[in-house]
């Protein structure tokens, strides 16, 4: 049996910019935390978002809920790997379960290409790459694809884990 992922997603601007609505984030099945990496960690505003989370750290409003995570720098290692371990305590200090990106590490061979999915090597969750003179427009193709499988790999493992529950429950 196949799961159909369904998902709706939010993204960080909408979140910040309406904190009447952590209603979102608590009825979600799944958080893909995602942020830049400035100074080897996640952005001041993402540490901002960890920070606010605690009322739900207490109340435990995300135990059990699938956590992700990815990052960008414009480092081809530029200490994402720093960032995507401070998603994974966030996520594991809220009781949440992580979803790996599930990817052998591209470009890694003479027969690869830097436009093979996960080109920079991550495990823990999708690491991107961006010239740091460029815009959005100027993530890698790649980079975008590996964030991509990282989504609809979380989709389908939220959808699995949902029926996994209402199986228990019945």
């Amino acid at each position: 049996m196949t799961a159909s992922p369904r998902a709706t997603r939010h993204d960080f601007e909408e979140l910040r910019h309406d904190h009447a609505r952590p209603d979102l984030l608590d009825a979600a099945d799944a958080i893909v935390f995602g942020s830049p990496t400035y100074m080897g960690t996640a952005s001041g505003a993402f540490h901002v978002f960890a920070e606010a989370t605690s009322k739900r750290y207490t109340t435990r409003a995300w135990q059990d809920k699938l956590a992700a995570g990815f990052t960008n720098s414009g480092s081809k290692s530029g200490d994402k790997l720093h960032t995507l371990q401070f998603f994974t305590v966030l996520a594991a200090q809220h009781g949440m379960h992580w979803v790996s990106l599930g990817l052998l590490p591209g470009w890694h061979s003479t027969t690869a290409s830097e436009n093979d999915l996960n080109r920079l090597g991550f495990y823990l969750g999708a690491g991107a790459q961006t010239d740091t003179d460029r815009g959005p427009d100027g993530v890698h193709k790649a980079d975008i694809a590996t964030a991509d499988h990282l989504g609809r790999r979380v989709a389908a493992q939220a959808a699995v884990y949902a029926a996994g529950r209402a199986a228990v429950a019945a």
